[in-house]
């Protein structure tokens, strides 16, 4: 006890009794806050695993700060109960009992040996004091502030154990769930970008584990501004972008897997467009030459021949489908889904471009006959100058070769005289009448 006496007022026996119970109860939620770290899993679970990097570096000064903090309480707690003794020698205190027990309550009263010349928050790695003096409001300072750093890193560590290897172990079944799937539609690595990338997510996985067992603390996000034991949460970027990746290549076999499902239907369909093709070529390829051998003074495109690359393409697809080559021939069939497309539609063209003379050749044919039936219909299908204009035309676009120009100059001439008959023109006053006139 201090020899210059009680510190400040002498406390009469009702200030006593009210001190004491209220270090009594500060006793009893230390105690049970002791306690409850004492059986926190976070802490059995750090007392037993292998660390490594800041988790190891934090559980040693941990371990330090609870060992002082157990040191720290013993002193209070035999302090407090040498209070009770002296308070229950009389049920009413002398006042020798009562200074001495303002010394115990208020005082330096408390000696700790081992402690640290460190302030609040003691360095377990500070220069050391053999013994250490506190009252019992400092101690109790003392081991509060104690208390929540030993909590914030066990509260921490557990929180990150309790959400990562769970959740990488989650991600690890449905990567080998992948994999297997990959493996049945011959997604292999080495062989496929998939399956490249399924080793190296597992290989990020087993290494991603391992550190969040050995190093937890390397995976937390303290949250900004809080002071709170725990206050943060577990960061876990790169547990979600291999959780991304692997879900990019899930979708990559599926759609393999959806080419394995339907890939007959669509070779047939590869076979029908180029064979549709391949037919409208050769339609295209004879009607040249009936074209040439009708029609004179015209261009006629050349007609090419089927590409043969194609062809090599389809044989190939149909050689990967016989060996459960899936991720070959999914990229192959939707490239020459789209060239067959485009091949069609080249014949096509071709076909259009060649046969473009006869079109022409029909439409006069058809335009002739028209302005007939409509002189008919009018009563001048005797008139001499149209049944010469007409037969002339008609013998140009009915021989063969036909010239188409001179073919659709006949026809305007006839179209012109046709005119003249259906449209009279009204002749000059007191001048003569014209032979359309009269009729």
């Amino acid at each position: 006890m201090s020899v210059a006496g009680p510190p400040g007022p002498v406390m009469d026996r009702d200030e006593v009794d009210r001190a004491l119970a209220r270090l009594d109860a500060e006793h009893e939620a230390i105690e049970t806050s002791l306690l409850a770290l004492q059986d926190h899993a976070g802490r059995r679970l750090l007392e037993g695993a292998s660390l490594t990097g800041v988790t190891e570096e934090r559980w040693s000064a941990t371990e330090g700060r609870i060992t002082l903090l157990w040191a720290y309480f013993d002193a209070y707690a035999g302090a407090l109960r040498a209070a009770h003794d002296l308070r229950e020698r009389r049920r009413w205190p002398s006042r020798d009992d009562l200074v001495e027990l303002t010394e115990l309550l208020r005082g330096e009263s408390v000696t700790v040996a081992g402690g640290t010349s460190s302030g609040a928050s003691p360095s377990l790695t500070g220069p050391a004091r053999l013994t250490e003096r506190f009252t019992l409001e400092e101690l109790v300072t003392r081991m509060n502030d104690l208390y929540a750093h030993s909590l914030d890193m066990v509260v921490a560590a557990d929180a990150v154990w309790s959400a990562l290897p769970a959740r990488i172990d989650l991600l690890a079944a449905e990567l080998n769930r992948t994999r297997q799937l990959a493996h049945s539609v011959g997604v292999r690595p080495g062989e496929h970008p998939s399956g490249d990338d399924l080793e190296r997510i597992t290989r990020t996985l087993t290494s991603l584990r391992e550190q969040v067992v050995s190093d937890p603390l390397a995976f937390w996000r303290r949250a900004e501004g809080s002071s709170a034991p725990g206050g943060g949460r577990p960061h876990t970027e790169r547990y979600d972008r291999e959780a991304r990746a692997l879900e990019e290549v899930r979708r990559e076999i599926e759609a393999v897997l959806t080419v394995r499902q339907d890939a007959e239907a669509r070779l047939g369909r590869l076979r029908d467009v180029l064979s549709r093709a391949d037919r409208t070529l050769a339609e295209a390829r004879s009607a040249r030459g009936e074209v040439l051998a009708k029609i004179a003074a015209s261009e006629v495109p050349a007609v090419s021949g089927p590409p043969t690359v194609l062809q090599e393409q389809l044989a190939m697809a149909s050689d990967y489908r016989r060996h459960a080559q899936w991720h070959r021939l999914s990229p192959l069939l939707e490239s020459l889904e789209q060239k067959a497309e485009d091949e069609l539609l080249r014949a096509r063209e071709s076909l259009t471009a060649v046969t473009a003379p006869l079109a022409v050749r029909a439409e006069l044919r058809g335009r002739l006959d028209a302005y007939k039936a409509k002189v008919a219909r009018h009563g001048h299908a005797e008139d001499p100058l149209l049944i010469e204009r007409y037969d002339a035309a008609r013998r140009m676009l009915w021989s063969a070769p036909c010239d188409l120009r001179v073919a659709e100059q006949a026809v305007l001439r006839y179209q012109q005289a046709a005119a003249e008959v259906l449209v009279p023109r009204v002749p000059q006053q007191g001048g003569p009448t014209d032979r359309t006139g009269e009729s």
